[in-house]
């Protein structure tokens, strides 16, 4: 499970270089306005999308892993993808007017037209990933992500470059989807007609709990962007949310690379018997996730910096929004950690219960929040709401056994937090300097990984 974690992860974390790669280029090609509509429509469709993906994705996941004869689960799941791609893009298409003049935005209708053909790409390549991490091809499974990320930034420089501005960069983004597609079938090809055994109807009734988890966290992560603009918030003031947003990536990766294959593996202790091994697991896992807190705050610290390097002076406003949501990210980490260990222990709608209600505690926080503190209190929102979340799930947690990690792990995480944090609040730098008061101050987190030595979990990412 590690060594397809830390594949999965070096292969996500492209991610990092070229989305800052992305991110400078676009907000200097785009503009803050230009950038504030591409993040909204992106912001949609994405989440309409990843919907879609969890409606199966766990479910393929426990399926395609119990059983030798894979390909008939494989091709009901393609084909269930492949149905509802097909059904949302229609319905994108047919509702993009209607939504863009909800949003108080006309010229939106088209963005959202040209990005509703990415859905069925987009539904069928992540179907290909679920079922290779289902059968163990990892280095695969990675080598689509890598192929993801470095066609992203190839073809967004080529489309934009050439003049075609938003919406160039929106049709790069349809061509990634195929791209991917296309690789993904070169590494494995599920049957997509003909006869399967494995009927659509149980797929479904198994991940129905895990889709509304699902659901509710993806659009817990995207929930602030949708009510900034139905308040009133302006293009420029989105397109500095979305730079903020953008630069807390690093935790995302690490939730997508590394909850899959945690799931799976627990499922398969708990199917042996090794319920022992399993509980050590889950505690390790969230003490890994306590453990990214230090890296967090060192962000935060520099936060003003990083964003000035990254996406250009004219976003430095975007500071004290990175500061509040960088922190509430690893609260997030928690949570994705804490739901698959729920669900692995036969407790999914536990975890959806967790889901629904932070996202109704956010809502309604940010409905209140925002139009008194605006982008700084749609962030600090979410980060407050990360959190309470992450506390749920470990309440629940408490409730099913010994699950959770020692007092002294998260004493340690939470002390020298702090301390990083002073240390690059203090330390100002200009320009690339910044990178070097990084690097600098990440040594101090050698102490915290020293004193969790007794997690072999803990040990590998840290040194990863």
């Amino acid at each position: 499970m590690l060594a397809g974690s830390l594949q999965l992860f070096m292969a996500e974390a492209l991610i990092v270089p070229t989305g800052m790669v992305t991110l400078a280029f676009l907000t200097r090609q785009l503009g803050k306005g230009g950038y504030g509509m591409f993040t909204l429509a992106v912001t949609v469709v994405t989440w309409i999308e990843w919907t879609l993906v969890t409606v199966t994705a766990r479910a393929i996941n426990k399926s395609v892993s119990e059983t030798s004869d894979w390909a008939p689960v494989a091709t009901t799941a393609l084909r269930l993808h492949l149905i509802l791609g097909l059904v949302a893009m229609v319905v994108v298409m047919a509702s993009a007017g209607p939504v863009a003049g909800l949003l108080g935005d006309p010229s939106l209708a088209l963005y959202f037209r040209l990005l509703a053909l990415d859905i069925p790409l987009f539904l069928l390549a992540q179907g290909h990933r679920n079922i290779l991490i289902g059968i163990g091809r990892y280095r695969a499974r990675a080598w689509l992500s890598a192929g993801r990320w470095l066609t992203r930034l190839a073809l967004l420089i080529i489309c934009v470059s050439v003049g075609g501005g938003v919406t160039g960069a929106i049709v790069a983004l349809v061509g990634t989807s195929l791209v991917e597609l296309i690789l993904a079938r070169c590494f494995i090809r599920p049957p997509m007609r003909g006869a399967s055994s494995f009927p659509t109807g149980k797929l479904l009734a198994m991940a129905w709990p895990l889709f509304l988890l699902g659901t509710s966290l993806r659009l817990f992560e995207k929930v602030d962007v949708f009510l900034l603009k139905y308040l009133g918030t302006s293009n420029d003031e989105i397109g500095l949310y979305g730079a903020a947003q953008n630069l807390t990536i690093l935790s995302g990766i690490f939730s997508l690379a590394f909850t899959p294959l945690l799931l799976s593996t627990l499922m398969r202790l708990r199917r042996d018997g090794e319920h022992d091994r399993a509980r050590a697991m889950a505690r390790d896992a969230m003490r890994l996730g306590i453990l990214l807190l230090p890296f967090a705050a060192l962000m935060a610290g520099a936060a003003n910096e990083i964003v000035g390097l990254v996406a250009g002076g004219a976003f430095r406003a975007a500071g004290p929004l990175l500061q509040a949501l960088i922190i509430g990210s690893i609260g997030m980490v928690l949570i994705s950690v804490g739901t698959v260990v729920l669900v692995a222990n036969e407790r999914s709608w536990s975890a959806a219960v967790v889901g629904g209600v932070t996202l109704v505690l956010t809502v309604s926080a940010q409905w209140w929040a925002i139009p008194r503190w605006g982008t700084q209190g749609a962030a600090t929102c979410t980060a407050a709401f990360q959190w309470v979340g992450a506390v749920l799930v470990a309440a629940m947690m408490g409730r099913e056994g010994n699950l959770l990690p020692g007092v002294k792990s998260m004493a340690n995480s939470f002390a020298s937090s702090g301390l990083v944090y002073l240390a690059a609040t203090h330390w100002n730098t200009r320009g690339p300097l910044v990178l070097v008061k990084l690097a600098v101050l990440a040594g101090d987190r050698k102490s915290t990984r020293l004193n969790s030595s007794h997690s072999s979990v803990s040990r590998m990412p840290s040194s990863a």
